[in-house]
């Protein structure tokens, strides 16, 4: 039986550590021992931006914010359905997961990153959604477990009152934002849908045929949307 080779290791800015693991070709990152991400289950990633980036395939100068890179399944699977014109603004807040998919001795998104249309940026996705307002067609969410975060305690703003009004308004009207999420959140639907958002839920497993169920939010705004429903940058 072939061992785990643990290969680097990273900490997220509140402290948490991410280690990146190879097992038999696949790829692993593990935070405090419990595994975040597989290169051999990543069916719910490709999933979530597709949810999204599908109804934009024809859309001239497409604009997607993707929030973390994670293994770079999300990405890959945007740059398959988008335009040749498209644009898509990848923000990560850990270097270092930026360093392992560049890293071409690692079987993971270095081609994507080299994708024109990419714009990797070592950055807290909170800070993008707040600077950009009026910005995006879509924006896909995978920073973390969901609104119960793991990796990074910070993250939990983002499934928040305040936080889900960043992102709608970074949208453009008639935009879609979709957020993944290891487990079901009845709360967290409820506030989308306060939001205003008309809201799709889906479960879909980490592999194509198996594995853990997942959950993916789908939120889709008013192509009426007024400048009134945008929230204070203060």
């Amino acid at each position: 039986m072939k061992k785990f080779q643990r290969l680097d290791e990273a900490t997220a800015p509140d402290g948490t550590v991410l280690t990146l693991f190879e097992h038999d070709g696949a790829y692993v990152i593990r935070v405090n021992g419990v595994e975040l991400m597989s290169t051999r289950r990543h069916h719910s990633e490709d999933a979530l931006a597709l949810a999204v980036c599908e109804p934009l395939a024809t859309t001239h100068d497409a604009r997607v914010l993707i929030g973390g890179l994670g293994l770079g399944f999300t990405l890959k699977a945007a740059l398959q359905t988008l335009a040749p014109d498209a644009r898509v603004v990848v923000a990560e807040i850990v270097a270092k997961v930026i360093e392992w998919n560049r890293n071409t001795d690692y079987a993971l998104a270095a081609d994507a990153l080299r994708d024109p249309r990419v714009d990797m940026r070592h950055v807290d996705v909170w800070r993008v959604l707040r600077e950009h307002p009026n910005t995006f067609d879509a924006i896909v969410l995978d920073v973390d477990n969901g609104a119960e975060s793991l990796t990074t305690k910070g993250n939990a703003k983002l499934y928040r009152t305040t936080g889900i009004h960043f992102a709608i308004a970074a949208l453009r009207p008639g935009g879609r934002i979709a957020y993944w999420s290891a487990t079901d959140d009845i709360a967290f639907e409820t506030s989308l849908r306060h939001a205003g958002l008309d809201v799709t839920v889906t479960r879909v497993r980490a592999h194509a045929t198996s594995g853990a169920w997942h959950t993916l939010f789908i939120g889709q705004t008013s192509a009426e949307r007024s400048a009134g429903s945008r929230v204070s940058r203060e």
